[in-house]
C-alpha cells in the first residue's frame, strides 16, 4: 500500500491486487523505526500512526532465572532525539488502507496472484485459477516470503519461529511503558512484552506477547493444551500470566514461521520485488516492516526522472544494496544467541557481548544499528528518518 500510495503521487496509475475477500491485517506488533517513520512522514501519515502507537525508548533483556542483563540497548545512546514507535500491524494496515481509498487507488480483491509473462511489450499477470488480470508496464511484486512471481531461491527456513498474540495491556502490571522487555532461558526459550498503544485512537491499550517455539514442536504444543504451555510461560517470566488470561485456547495464539533470503537481483523485465518477496530474515531486529517502506521509497525515487525501467530497476537495487546487505547480515548472526538449541552461543552473548554492548561507544553503534542508521537507508540521498522531538516536544 505504501508503494501504491508513492507511485500513485508520482503520477503513475495504480492497480493493487488482493489475495482476500476483503483486505485485512495480519499478524501483531512491530516496531517502527526513523527509517520507517520517515517514509511515513514522506507520506504525511506519520501524525496519523503516532496517535496509534507507544513510544519505544529502550529494548531490554535479562536470562532467567538469574535476572542478568544481557540486552540494554537505548535510543538516547545517539546523538539526536530518536526513539522507535510500537504498533499494532492492523493500525500500521488501517493508516495506510485509508489513505490508498482517499487516494481512489483502484483496489481488486479476492485475486491471489499465480504468476506472469511478458506478451507485447507488457507485462500480464495471472491469478492463481488461470485468469489473466491485465497488463502493466510495471508489476510490483509486494506479495511476500512465499512470492509466486519472484524467481526460485534457495532459502533457509529457520529452526525457531514464535507465538504471537495481542494482550490488554495498561502499565498496571509492572511493565516498562517505553521498552520492548524479553526474557530467555539459555537460547531456547524466549518471551517478550512489546507495548503497542491502541489500533484506533480512543480504543483499549494493548501489548504484543511473544513466545519462541521450534518450528517442529508446533504440534505438540497444541496438543499439550493451553494450560500446560501457560504453565512454561509462568516458570520463566510469572508477571506475564495475567496478560494471558484472555487466551484459553492454541487457536488464539498466531504461528509465525520464518525463512531467510536474499535475492541478489530483484527484478526481471517490467518487474521488480519489493520486500519480504525481496529479502526476508528471522524478526530478531525488527526490522522487517521498515525495509519493506524503505523499499517502496526506493523504488518511487528509482522511476522518477528514470529513462527506462530497466535504469529504473537498477537504480532501485543500487538505492537499498547497502542497507539490505548489512541487515541480511546482521540478523544472521545475531539471530542464533537469542534463538537456537546452541548452549555456548548464550554464554558468548552473557558473558562477553553483553558486557562489550554497555561501553561508551558500542552502545551507540548497538543503538544506530536497531535503528535502521548504521548506513544510509537510500544510498546518499535525500531521505530524511523521522526525529522524535516532532514526537515528544521537549516541555518548558
Amino acid at each position: 500500500m505504501a508503494a501504491a500510495l508513492l507511485l500513485q503521487r508520482a503520477g503513475h496509475r495504480v492497480t493493487l491486487f488482493e489475495r482476500f475477500e476483503a483486505a485485512r491485517p495480519l499478524g501483531s506488533g512491530l516496531i517502527l523505526q526513523p527509517t520507517g517513520l520517515g517514509v511515513l512522514d514522506s507520506l504525511g501519515l506519520v501524525d496519523a500512526i503516532m496517535s496509534r502507537g507507544s513510544v519505544i525508548e529502550r529494548l531490554f533483556g535479562c536470562v532467567m532465572p538469574s535476572g542478568r542483563v544481557v540486552l540494554d540497548v537505548r535510543y538516547s545512546a545517539m546523538a539526536g532525539r530518536w526513539a522507535g514507535l510500537a504498533v499494532h500491524r492492523a493500525a500500521l494496515f488501517d493508516v495506510l488502507h485509508d489513505a490508498v481509498q482517499a487516494a481512489g487507488i483502484a483496489v481488486v480483491t479476492s485475486r491471489p496472484i499465480g504468476g506472469s509473462r511478458i506478451a507485447r511489450d507488457k507485462r500480464e499477470l495471472a491469478a492463481e485459477d488461470g485468469e489473466m488480470l491485465g497488463a502493466f508496464d510495471l508489476v510490483v511484486d509486494a506479495s511476500g516470503t512465499h512470492s509466486k512471481l519472484r524467481p526460485r531461491v534457495k532459502t533457509k527456513v529457520l529452526t525457531y519461529g514464535a507465538l504471537w498474540a495481542n494482550v490488554a495491556f495498561d502499565g498496571a502490571h509492572g511493565f516498562m511503558p517505553n521498552a520492548l522487555e524479553q526474557r530467555y532461558f539459555r537460547a531456547s526459550q524466549m518471551a517478550g512484552i512489546l507495548p503497542t498503544g491502541c489500533r484506533a485512537p480512543g480504543a483499549r491499550t494493548a501489548a504484543a506477547f511473544f513466545w519462541s517455539i521450534r518450528r517442529g514442536d508446533v504440534n505438540a504444543w497444541r496438543d499439550g493444551g493451553i494450560g500446560r504451555w501457560k504453565e512454561e510461560v509462568g516458570r520463566l517470566w510469572p508477571e506475564c500470566l495475567p496478560l494471558l488470561e484472555d487466551i484459553h485456547s492454541p487457536g488464539d495464539l498466531t504461528v509465525a514461521h520464518y525463512e531467510h533470503f536474499t535475492l541478489l537481483r530483484p527484478f526481471d523485465e517490467r518487474i521488480v520485488q519489493i520486500g519480504d518477496a525481496a529479502h526476508s530474515t528471522s524478526p530478531q531486529l525488527g526490522q522487517g516492516a521498515n525495509m519493506a517502506l524503505l523499499d517502496a521509497c526506493a523504488l518511487a525515487q528509482a522511476l522518477d526522472g528514470a529513462q527506462d525501467l530497466n535504469e529504473a530497476t537498477r537504480r532501485y537495487v543500487a538505492l537499498r544494496r547497502w542497507h539490505v546487505r548489512l541487515f541480511q547480515l546482521a540478523s544472521a548472526a545475531f539471530t542464533p544467541f537469542y534463538q537456537s538449541d546452541s548452549r555456548l552461543l548464550p554464554i558468548v552473548r552473557d558473558y562477553v557481548a553483553a558486557p562489550l554492548s554497555r561501553l561508551p561507544v558500542a552502545d551507540s553503534l548497538l543503538a544506530r544499528l536497531v535503528s535502521g542508521l548504521t548506513v544510509a537507508p537510500l544510498g546518499a540521498g535525500v531521505f530524511k528518518p523521522f526525529e522524535t522531538q516532532r514526537l515528544r516536544p521537549e516541555t518548558p
